[in-house]
């Protein structure tokens, strides 16, 4: 907090040497390209940076000057639509004396019209007016009015009048185009002093972190500036056919407003949309002014900036509006137009600076949590709808399996640590399970279906719905698999995730809690009709509790298959544990796609074994006759 203290104070008192600063480090990246390509010319340095900085001022020069005389007839042109505001103006009012209130606030425009309209009286008129009401002697000791007129000006002070204003301007500019200038001819030896205090030990990231920098800003600044020039081409020419006075002004204007992010295009249509109330006796001029605002704005917007941004600027809208907010506070009009700019720069520092992080986490687009993060907070929070909008967003370009694999078991994962850490108790835990069990319900009517030539369990949507699987074998769509949860609540919530893939292959199955295959209740287990058990762990801990579940399960299970699924491991780190020799399972999967593949691929074979059996059966009975 101190170090932003300190930053925000020196931006706001030596704004008059950092807002050049700043404006000369923006248009050094606006110039960039430029000048790198006049030296791939063969132009040379010194003439490369004096060529692109002598035109890139030479066009705001030319700018300025063609918005000032627009301006200038602008001026000698307002009074002779004075008429037409004043008859729209009655007309307005009459429209508004029905309601009362809007009653008196035309009449208090009226008395205020009617007070403005008076001619103003000199001291010698309001004398005489006032002369007949006085006495005779009173009259005699009435003083004589005196008339001061001051001399003619001295050229000096001329020119000290018209030049004063113009001083600060002016002397900005020079310093602008100084450090420009300085910029690009020292570019190289300025960015190894900077990688020389910033990270000398980590050349790849630094270097990295500059070339994103200045890509990002480059790009941004020049594809902003081209969108803008056709935005205001277009909406110059529109005015100019529909008859709005000075249209290349309200053009300019509109060029350079739409650099102030959400309200410039608004800021932008008042200018034109006012004159075209004040020129035309009628009110299609308009209708049609703001119209072509509007049109041109939403195609723009809307349809050419996300093809050349790519998903977004990478800022966030909030950060856009505060940003705006807080570089208008501390800079003025300047600071509106390079806030955006200026955060962009901001962000990418904070990608690549750790203890500026904070910058990208704040002020960037993407995301505050990943996905896992913000499933489990969802379910943590109670808050399933927001989780069940998240899933279906997933799963507009995913599979089910898909979905469970990469987003919620991972985030029941996280649940995981916070149960070994102590951080989430029992009843917290059936809590979180009842919410995922929410969710897995309200995903039911996802019926992803793995087609046959699939290997490694990779479930892709079926293109029609079935309830069941003609490759299935008929003893395995009833009761045919058990999805056994390893140690908790947790687990159980994975191993309904598995059941619910398996019904959707149409393979029927049954989720069973840790309670129900305990030492003392296993005898109790009902196993009949069951060709498989999968057990679900989400810690593989010591794999201990694994290896005695089957060994339980075995004597339950003699010709059943058993399959064990460490959904937080990788393949490699399974097969350094060996855990299948560790456990005694048949099958170790770590993804339920895996799991869900494993399974049909042991249907299909009893499928085709039953087929066989069917088959031989057939063919023996006409030898037997």
């Amino acid at each position: 907090m101190a170090v932003v203290l300190v930053a925000v104070a020196v931006l706001y008192i030596a704004r008059d040497v950092v807002m050049p600063l700043a404006l000369a480090l923006l248009l050094s990246f606006a110039v960039g390209p430029l000048v790198l390509a006049l030296r791939r010319w063969h132009f040379g340095r010194v003439l490369s940076v004096v060529t692109a900085v002598v035109l890139a001022f030479s066009l705001i020069s030319g700018i300025g000057a063609l918005i000032g005389s627009q301006l200038a007839a602008l001026a000698q042109n307002l009074p002779l639509y004075s008429y037409n505001m004043a008859e729209k103006v009655q007309s307005l009012r009459e429209a508004a004396a029905g309601s009362s209130i809007f009653g008196s606030v035309s009449g208090m425009l009226k008395d205020l019209g009617n007070e403005i309209a008076k001619p103003a009286e000199t001291p010698a008129k309001l004398t005489a007016r006032r002369a007949p009401t006085l006495l005779p002697a009173v009259q005699e000791s009435q003083p004589i009015p005196v008339e001061i007129r001051q001399s003619p000006s001295t050229p000096i002070e001329v020119i000290e009048a018209i030049l004063g204003p113009l001083i600060h301007p002016l002397a900005t500019a020079g310093i602008v185009v100084v450090f420009v200038i300085f910029f690009q001819l020292q570019r190289e030896d300025l960015r190894d002093r900077f990688i020389r205090l910033v990270g000398p030990r980590d050349l790849n990231r630094t270097t990295q972190a500059l070339d994103d920098g200045a890509r990002r800003l480059s790009h941004y600044l020049l594809t902003q500036s081209g969108i803008n020039g056709c935005f205001g081409v277009l909406i110059g020419t529109g005015l100019w056919l529909i008859g709005v006075p000075n249209p290349v002004l309200w053009g300019i204007l509109a060029m350079l407003l739409r650099f102030v992010p959400f309200i410039g295009p608004v800021i932008a249509a008042a200018f034109p949309a006012a004159v075209s109330f004040a020129v035309d006796p009628g009110w299609s001029m308009l209708f049609w002014t703001l119209g072509l605002f509007l049109v041109i704005e939403l195609t723009i917007s809307q349809v050419f900036e996300p093809v050349l941004y790519g998903k977004s600027t990478g800022l966030s809208p909030v950060a856009v509006i505060v940003a705006a907010a807080f570089w208008t506070w501390i800079w003025g009009p300047i600071g509106l137009l390079v806030s955006t700019p200026l955060t962009l720069g901001l962000v990418v520092l904070g990608r690549h600076v750790e203890r500026l992080r904070f910058l990208s986490i704040v002020l960037g687009d993407q995301p505050a949590l990943t996905a896992e993060e913000s499933f489990y907070q969802r379910v943590l929070a109670d808050d399933s709808g927001e989780a069940l909008a998240q899933a279906e967003q997933f799963l507009k370009t995913a599979p089910l399996a898909d979905y469970y694999d990469k987003v919620a078991i991972k985030g029941l994962a996280l649940a995981q640590l916070d149960v070994n850490r102590g951080a989430l108790k029992h009843e917290r835990r059936v809590q979180l399970k009842q919410a995922v069990d929410e969710i897995i319900d309200d995903l039911s009517d996802r019926n992803d279906i793995l087609p046959p030539g699939k290997q490694d369990g990779e479930a892709t949507p079926a293109q029609e719905p079935t309830s069941a699987r003609d490759d299935i074998a008929l003893g395995w769509r009833e009761n045919a698999v058990m999805c056994i949860a390893g140690r908790g609540p947790l687990d159980e919530a994975v191993a309904a995730m598995l059941a619910q893939l398996l019904k959707n292959q149409g393979i029927d199955t049954l989720v069973v809690p840790i309670s129900a295959v305990s030492v003392g209740k296993i005898a109790q287990l009902d196993v009949t009709g069951v060709q498989m058990a999968c057990l679900s762990y989400l810690e593989a801990g010591g794999l201990t509790n694994a290896r005695y579940l089957v060994r339980r399960l075995r004597r339950k299970l003699p010709h059943g298959t058993i399959l064990v699924g460490f959904w937080t491991l990788s393949d490699e780190q399974v097969k350094s544990r060996d855990a299948l020799q560790q456990t005694g399972a048949d099958l170790i999967v770590t993804s339920l796609s895996q799991a869900v593949g494993q399974v049909c691929e042991r249907a299909r074979k009893a499928c085709a074994a039953e087929s066989l059996t069917s088959s031989s059966a057939s063919n023996a009975r006409p030898a037997a006759q």
